[in-house]
């Protein structure tokens, strides 16, 4: 279809229409197409209406200005001419399609074989120029109608003025630029500055209609894809609001009161009436607008609204009045402009005259131009918003045409063969690599990304009324595809320049993860990372390995505080103290043992044993050096052997004493023979029996179990990590250290028995009597040794409770035997030596006669007394 109309639309179809096409030829080496909408859309029937002066002629001027710019520049394609084919559009899309066709028609192969002269001659048919780009068009409706036509012909096209964001699809429109950015831009922009001021909770108002509904929607759409932003109330404002309309805005906007900041797309009306219903509620200085083009740098909007509009962030596409065009353009004449074919009709149009041309009724009551009249002088004159993209455009193109001369034309002076024809495919490439700021353009230079777009340039400005000097909008920043923003001269309500908030939930303190609420990405509460937690992300809280501890602001871990038990801890000078007197109360029992070891009261103790008894002891206070010292292999080496070894010498060598007299006494009451093994040195050999057991015991666990240290973590673990710590000690559990001193409590408890046993022998013989008090306060300290080891088990001082706790325990028992066994001989040695004297020998069996005659009597007045008391 589309190839019919392309070969059915020629002169002929024109000349139907009544007139050949209009247009604008300016010859060169090099022809550039331009469309323009020179005209207005005309009634029904008629394509085209009125003369439109500033988006038609302006823009059109602004074409030859150009190309007269560039032509006479010596740098810029210098020695070939750019010439131009301009059309008008009518400001209508189907008639710009139409006019279009005119640049293809160089492309089109005709059969013109059978036609003939008259005198049967082929006619002569002058070959149209080839245009190579276009200039245009301004309405996105025409420039998507003409881009799908130049498409196929593979001519480039840059528009000055069609911003539909759908002109952006590189797949549909390949050849299509433009040096305006698209609309979806100043969504981007508006997008930008809300995060710049860190908000991320904020509300859309629209009014009813395609640009404010397209706008919010671009706003939306492009907030979903950046994420980040959630949207609290989107709100369409009605194209004929009822009463009350605006109050229940308002009202809806504070049902998110946290939203302060609101982003409108809406006429002049609708926000004026905004910022009335705002006043109103008594909410002046709670919103926090950020207005789009509509508002820009306008009074009327905000005019008796100052106060509510107060910190307003607007935004207003970034334009450059060009000086030379303005020159350029006041100093057109009828007489030197006749190559814009419409001047004529602008100059009546502008003038308010009428000129004299042939087959035009002169109009009645309408005053005839003199042709004296000039533009500035005679009318009101401003340049038009989009001459300074005309002139970018047709610079881009002379830019890219200029950088493929010089790759496909070295040296030449001219089009050489190589750029005759131009290939569009490949002039499309060099456009889309142009970057160039010759122009003034607006403070950028001109380029293009990968979908043919222009960079965004918006100038954004703030409403300010506090410390200035006048109240008025005041240039804060711009938007050129990225945000600059001076957030240090922004100011909001009373001159404050802190940024207001506008979120939904505030950020979470240190330590704590966001639980986010459903489906509102931008909401969450705070939930504090406890226990020995830390803050793995936003998000999550984890454990911190087990040897570590959090932050305290619960931002990672840290190594836990290795303690143990320091000699200058109340946990260790009480033992310490009672070991050192211990150790010199031994040494002293052992010196005085030594220094009067032949007198009767020494070698009446049995000395040997004695030795051994005392050298056990002395290891028992010995231990509890090794217990509080810092704990390392030879250290928990020592402890291990030591730990019980003090303790089963003791107590071996005072079981083997009370087993020595309980059988002595008992083999007396069956005979006169002494019993076996009751000498010094058979003594020393049961005794030494007894303590190897130990040593066996200890070496064995030497094998299976090598001693090392440990740190253990749980020890001292309480519920606030800040006094969490990690213990160094040896790797001796309750239990092995219970079956360490096992065997020596075995050996306590048989001693325990025996003195029991041998309770009725005379004092004045033996020292059963002295062992058997030595036991019974042993046991009683080691019964209560058990509940407070075991009974502070849970505690977090547990290692210093329960070491303080033995070695007190064993010093106690220790100095029990010390003190019951020993010390009165040493008094008696030192003090009384009159006492240490020899007695009377007596044999074996006068020593056992006495003892039994004792016995008996013993037990007789024991009966007296009980039958005695039967009496009674």
């Amino acid at each position: 279809m589309l190839w019919v109309l392309l070969v059915g639309v020629g002169p002929g179809s024109w000349a139907q229409q009544g007139a050949q096409p209009q247009s604008i030829k300016i010859e060169g080496d090099i022809t550039l197409g331009g469309l323009f909408p020179v005209h207005s859309r005309g009634p029904a029937g008629v394509p085209c209406g009125e003369v439109k002066k500033e988006k038609g002629i302006h823009r059109l001027e602004a074409m030859l200005y150009a190309l007269d710019q560039i032509n006479s520049d010596p740098e810029l394609l210098p020695n070939i001419t750019l010439g131009a084919r301009i059309l008008d559009t009518c400001s209508r899309d189907t008639y710009a399609l139409e006019q279009s066709l005119t640049f293809v028609q160089a492309l089109i192969q005709k059969d013109n074989s059978d036609v003939r002269c008259s005198n049967g001659e082929p006619p002569i048919i002058p070959k149209p120029e080839r245009v190579v780009g276009v200039i245009g068009a301004s309405g996105s409706s025409v420039s998507i109608m003409v881009a799908n036509v130049l498409r196929l012909f593979a001519i480039p096209q840059i528009s000055y003025a069609s911003t539909a964001p759908e002109l952006s699809d590189n797949s549909r429109y390949e050849f299509f630029s433009r040096v305006v950015p698209p609309d979806s831009y100043q969504a981007q922009a508006m997008l930008d500055i809300v995060k710049a001021m860190g908000w991320n909770y904020v509300s859309t108002l629209a009014s009813e209609g395609n640009y404010g509904e397209s706008g919010v929607d671009a706003f939306q759409q492009i907030s979903r894809e950046a994420g980040g932003l959630c949207i609290a109330q989107s709100i369409k404002i009605p194209r004929e609001p009822k009463p009350g309309e605006f109050d229940k805005i308002i009202k809806r906007l504070m049902e998110t009161s946290n939203a302060r900041g609101v982003i409108i797309f809406a006429n002049e009306d609708d926000i004026k009436r905004v910022l009335q219903a705002a006043k109103k509620s008594n909410l002046t200085g709670h919103f926090l607008f950020v207005g789009s083009d509509s508002w820009g740098a306008k009074i009327s909007p905000i005019q008796d609204q100052e106060d509510v509009a107060e910190g307003a962030v607007t935004i207003l596409p970034k334009r450059a009045s060009i000086d030379g065009f303005d020159q350029y353009f006041t100093s057109r004449s009828l007489e030197n402009n006749r190559r814009n074919i419409w001047f004529a009709e602008f100059w009546e149009d502008d003038f308010k005259c009428k000129l004299t041309r042939s087959g035009i009724k002169y109009e009645l009551g309408r005053r005839k131009c003199t042709g004296d009249e000039r533009i500035s002088r005679d009318s009101q004159y401003e340049q038009e918003g989009k001459v300074q993209f005309v002139i970018d455009a047709v610079y881009a193109m002379a830019h890219a045409l200029h950088s493929m001369h010089l790759d496909l034309c070295p040296g030449s002076m001219g089009v050489c063969d190589k750029m005759d024809p131009v290939e569009g495919r490949m002039l499309l490439q060099y456009i889309r690599g142009v970057n160039f700021n010759e122009t003034g353009s607006a403070g950028t230079g001109v380029m293009f990304n990968e979908n043919g777009d222009a960079p965004g340039r918006y100038d954004i400005f703030q409403y300010q009324m506090s410390n200035v000097s006048s109240p008025g909008y005041r240039h804060i920043g711009q938007w050129t595809n990225h945000l600059r923003l001076n957030l240090e001269e922004m100011q909001w309500s009373d001159g404050d320049r802190r940024i207001p908030e506008s979120v939904c939930s505030f950020p979470c303190e240190s330590g704590e993860r966001k639980k986010m609420v459903k489906g509102v990405p931008c909401c969450w509460h705070c939930e504090l990372c406890d226990g020995y937690q830390y803050l793995l992300d936003e998000f999550t809280c984890d454990m911190c390995p087990y040897d570590m501890r959090p932050l305290k602001n619960r931002t990672g871990c840290r190594p836990t505080p290795i303690i143990k038990l320091e000699w200058s801890s109340p946990w260790a000078i009480i033992p310490v103290f009672l070991a050192i007197l211990g150790i010199l109360a031994t040494t002293g029992v052992i010196a005085t043992f030594v220094r009067f070891n032949d007198t009767p009261i020494v070698r009446a103790s049995g000395r040997e044993l004695s030795y051994v008894l005392l050298t056990g002891i002395f290891l028992i206070y010995l231990i509890t050096f090794l217990m509080i010292a810092e704990p390392s292999v030879a250290v928990c080496a020592f402890r291990r052997l030591f730990l019980g070894l003090g303790m089963c010498i003791s107590y071996s060598a005072m079981l083997t004493k009370t087993n020595r007299i309980y059988r002595i006494f008992e083999q007396g009451k069956k005979s006169v023979t002494p019993p076996k093994f009751i000498s010094p040195t058979s003594q020393l050999i049961i005794t030494f029996i007894l303590i190897s057991v130990q040593l066996l015991g200890v070496f064995i666990w030497f094998g299976v179990m090598p001693p090392h240290t440990i740190i253990d973590y749980e020890e001292q673990k309480p519920p606030n990590p800040e006094f969490a710590r990690g213990v160094l000690k040896c790797d001796m559990s309750d239990l092995s250290l219970i079956l360490c001193l096992s065997y020596s409590l075995v050996l306590m408890i048989t001693c325990t028995v025996y003195a029991i046993k041998s309770r009725g022998v005379p004092e004045t013989f033996n020292e059963a009597k002295p062992i058997g008090f030595t036991m019974y306060t042993t046991c009683i300290i080691w019964l209560a040794f058990v509940p407070i080891f075991f009974g502070t088990a849970q505690s977090t001082e547990k290692m210093f409770i329960q070491t303080t706790t033995l070695t007190v325990s064993m010093s106690l028992s220790a100095t029990v035997s010390l003190g019951m066994l020993y010390i009165p001989k040493v008094y008696t040695i030192i003090f009384h030596p009159e006492q240490n004297v020899q007695k009377r020998k007596r044999s074996f069996k006068a020593v056992v006669q006495a003892a039994t005659v004792s016995t008996r009597l013993s037990q007789k007045s024991s009966d007296k007394q009980n039958g005695e008391s039967k009496m009674e």
